[in-house]
């Protein structure tokens, strides 16, 4: 699992263009933001939860319920040391959800979470230089991306492939 964001300003990328006709990516200068906190199986299954603004612990809570709603088995969770995921709330929820198992990973090791794939794919080709109109249609355009790649199992699974965490 991970979090991240998006904002109204377009995460820019290369792109082709005539010689001395540089593109121009126009978009509205605000910094509305659209949080995001996601979790991967190893069998290529992608959850998703967005929210306008930051993500807290009740936010973490509500996604983990949910996913444990999806998810009938024992969870195992692999995410970072955000401050976040080790809140007093977040420990006491996790304590009376034994199905729940959660690995800290070490800080400064985003080679290790799968997740961070996710995040790495959608604002390269699908999201890279879309330039939202408000925060509506951001979120219209994620959802969008997710769906298709909530598709690709085989590219979900691909996150998994890149980690050390493949080889265990």
């Amino acid at each position: 699992m991970d979090e991240s964001g998006f904002s109204l300003i377009p995460p820019t990328r290369r792109t082709w263009a005539r010689r001395g006709e540089p593109p121009i990516i126009r978009h509205p200068f605000s910094w509305p933001k659209l949080s995001a906190i996601s979790g991967v199986t190893r069998d290529g299954r992608l959850y998703l939860h967005l929210v306008r603004g930051s993500i807290k612990s009740n936010e973490v809570l509500r996604f983990l319920a949910a996913l444990l709603r999806h998810i009938r088995r024992r969870v195992i969770v692999l995410w970072d040391n955000a401050g976040i995921h080790r809140s007093q709330m977040v420990k006491d929820w996790l304590r009376a959800h034994p199905r729940l198992w959660v690995e800290y990973l070490p800080p400064y090791a985003c080679e290790l979470n799968a997740d961070e794939g996710v995040w790495e794919h959608l604002k390269g080709a699908p999201l890279g230089n879309y330039c939202a109109t408000d925060e509506g249609d951001l979120e219209r355009r994620v959802r969008y991306c997710v769906h298709r790649l909530q598709r690709r199992k085989a590219v979900i699974r691909g996150f998994f492939q890149r980690t050390p965490l493949a080889r265990v």
